[in-house]
């Protein structure tokens, strides 16, 4: 159910998704391989990055409203608490800058892990 509504996404892309889909496609950034609206857990995140860890999610003006905002925690803490690192962009700051963006992705596969244990 939940990879055929990710397959849906993936179909139906904004059309920011989609000029960032192509900018880290086939490995065409800095040779790491990003996914699409991946399922991870309960949750479908825009971009990740296995090897990095890295998950890259696309902001509308819908998550400005109290709910979602609450809701977008909790996702990011579940998947932190899986090990990943969530970049978030509101929309503006791809249309505004979407080479400051590239630069920041660029900064987050750069930075290494932090060391953590599970208790």
């Amino acid at each position: 159910m939940k990879r055929d509504f990710a397959r849906e996404l993936r179909k139906n892309q904004t059309d920011l998704e989609r000029k960032l889909w192509h900018a880290l496609r086939d490995r065409r950034f800095a040779g790491f391989k990003f996914r699409r609206q991946q399922p991870i857990g309960p949750y479908i995140v825009d971009f990740v990055c296995f090897e990095a860890r890295l998950i890259i999610e696309l902001d509308g003006s819908q998550h400005g409203a109290a709910r979602k905002v609450i809701a977008d925690e909790r996702r990011t803490g579940f998947l932190r608490k899986e090990g990943f690192r969530v970049r978030r962009f509101w929309n503006y700051e791809l249309v505004e800058d979407f080479d400051a963006a590239l630069t920041a992705i660029a900064y987050e596969l750069a930075t290494p892990l932090p060391l953590t244990s599970k208790v």
